[in-house]
């Protein structure tokens, strides 16, 4: 349920067939609400150069949050498929090198990375995330929360991968503060074959509690990443016959940075609690067909073709 004004009312009552996709299997229980709070917890891993990373997964994507320090080189050697690169903060810069190709990125962005070899040059102390699918698999048994996919969530879609871009792999880098806010258009999106990004509006203080949006999804996780401010995630799991499967209802509060995996077919609102700036970036893996379907959405969708 959408409060009127969120663009998302005009979404389609039923998502437009996409040809490439997997199908869920939703015989078993809702799984439950993830959340990670990066500072609370150890990272998984220190670099040399005193670059802290904290790993964690869904069902079909695998998430490093990095704080990142300059000099650093994060490296792909045989990567599959393609993955992206988020800068959360104006803050960030990097170098993204691939083949003969480098590009020098600054400020909030999201950037795609090609298949194979590849760097992430750190050219500024800020956090950088990146996002692999589950092929990467070096980097799914790192997960701390890799044990509770030890079983497939019945409910999350396995994942198929979308179409390559028209033009062929190759390093594509947006900067998100090009974009003049749209009040008709949900956030800024960018999909390539692997992932759709949505760097969310940034809201100044707390949320108006007479304009939340609970709603559900019926067969992929959302994971939404905090970048500033506070927010508390309102999960509820839809009752089954079974009474040993009903839960109670979450409200998890969160500091940024932090990530909330969100499971279906749950209704869920998160809300910016913040007294300052409130910022959340949605993460989907594969990419929506509903948001891609809508005209003018995906900000990238000339160079990806749909399914």
């Amino acid at each position: 349920m959408y409060e009127s004004s969120d663009p998302r009312t005009a979404l389609a009552a039923t998502v437009p067939p996409v040809e490439a996709r997997g199908s869920a299997t939703p015989d078993g229980p809702t799984s439950a609400l993830h959340c990670v709070e990066f500072l609370h917890e150890e990272p998984t891993q220190i670099t040399a150069s005193g670059s802290k990373i904290w790993i964690v997964r869904g069902q079909n994507f695998v998430l490093e949050y990095c704080r990142a320090r300059t000099g650093d080189i994060f490296r792909r050697t045989d990567q599959q498929d393609e993955y992206v690169v988020v800068l959360p903060s104006d803050g960030s810069s990097v170098d993204a090198r691939a083949g003969t190709q480098r590009l020098s990125c600054a400020g909030q962005g999201v950037i795609i990375m090609p298949p194979g070899a590849s760097e992430i040059h750190v050219t500024a102390d800020a956090d950088i995330v990146r996002l692999f699918t589950v092929r990467a698999t070096d980097l799914v048994a790192k997960a701390s929360n890799s044990d509770s996919y030890d079983s497939p969530h019945p409910h999350v879609a396995p994942f198929v991968a979308w179409p390559e871009p028209h033009d062929g792999h190759r390093i594509r880098a947006y900067a998100v503060a090009d974009v003049p806010r749209d009040d008709a258009r949900f956030g800024r999106i960018y999909r390539c074959s692997s992932f759709m990004v949505n760097f969310l509006y940034p809201h100044e203080g707390p949320r108006d509690v007479k304009k939340m949006s609970p709603h559900h999804h019926d067969d992929f996780e959302q994971c939404s990443l905090a970048v500033q401010g506070e927010f508390v995630h309102h999960v509820r799991t839809p009752w089954t016959p079974r009474l040993d499967e009903w839960r109670e209802d979450d409200h998890v509060r969160c500091t940024t940075p932090s990530v909330a995996i969100i499971p279906p077919p749950t209704v869920h609102t998160s809300q910016g609690i913040g007294p300052g700036t409130n910022q959340l970036i949605d993460i989907f893996c594969p990419p929506r067909g509903d948001f891609s379907a809508k005209p003018g959405w995906v900000l990238n969708a000339d160079e990806y073709p749909m399914p």
